[in-house]
């Protein structure tokens, strides 16, 4: 194997199981999570999820917030989120065998979080808002990076957002993921992770108990009226 190759079966290896790989997707929504929640979600024993945790650590896919003496989990970086949207855009969809679970999908469907930025139609549709309404532009250093305009630092200081500061971070100041659902781009990095932050705070977006989120009507008319952004 020559040396700018990457070994990414140990990886792979860690999402292939199924028990760990219902945590990882779980923890997409950027909400650390207790060991026992993960343990439910996965359909294990306390015991089993401890060891599929222990391996997720080992190979940095998660990381341990510790609060006394409890630990909570949570996806290492937006990095790793996007490579499971990634897997999930590959993978076979998961039979539908419920009310509950056809209300679940159309709600992921319609707007949810990928690890701390929208996606969804919501997500999709402010992307798409946002390069037409010329808030955001590719930036120079390739397509895949976007930087604000003045129109846009505009806007998004109107809403309490400091753009100057996104640019200080240490992370990509704003990118584009292909959504798992929609198959078209929503926005990451700092900007995407600070608009939904912003919009929970504004109350334009509230969380349920999974990803899914629920655009309300004040979301509806603040996003409409902020960037034009109309939800299908």
């Amino acid at each position: 194997m020559t040396g700018y190759q990457a070994d990414i079966a140990p990886v792979a290896a860690l999402m292939g199981d199924r028990g760990r790989a219902a945590m990882l997707t779980v923890l997409l929504d950027g909400r650390p999570l207790a060991a026992g929640e993960l343990a439910r979600t996965a359909g294990v024993s306390a015991q089993t999820a401890s060891a599929h945790l222990g391996r997720l650590l080992d190979g940095g896919l998660v990381t341990v917030i510790s609060q006394g003496r409890h630990r909570y989990y949570r996806l290492a970086g937006p990095e790793v989120a996007e490579v499971i949207e990634a897997l999930s855009r590959i993978s076979p969809a998961v039979e539908v065998r419920s009310l509950r679970q056809s209300r679940e999908a159309r709600r992921l469907h319609r707007a949810r979080s990928c690890y701390d930025h929208l996606a969804g139609e919501a997500g999709v549709a402010l992307y798409a808002a946002l390069i037409g309404g010329g808030l955001i532009e590719a930036a120079a250093r390739g397509a895949a990076s976007f930087d604000a305009t003045v129109k846009g630092e505009e806007r998004f200081g109107e809403l309490g957002i400091d753009v100057g500061g996104l640019r200080r971070a240490r992370r990509r100041f704003a990118g584009e993921c292909l959504d798992w659902t929609e198959r078209r781009p929503h926005l990451n990095g700092a900007l995407g992770a600070a608009l939904l932050s912003r919009f929970l705070e504004l109350e334009w977006l509230e969380r349920g108990k999974g990803r899914g989120l629920c655009v309300t009507e004040a979301g509806d008319k603040g996003l409409a009226d902020s960037f034009g952004c109309v939800l299908p």
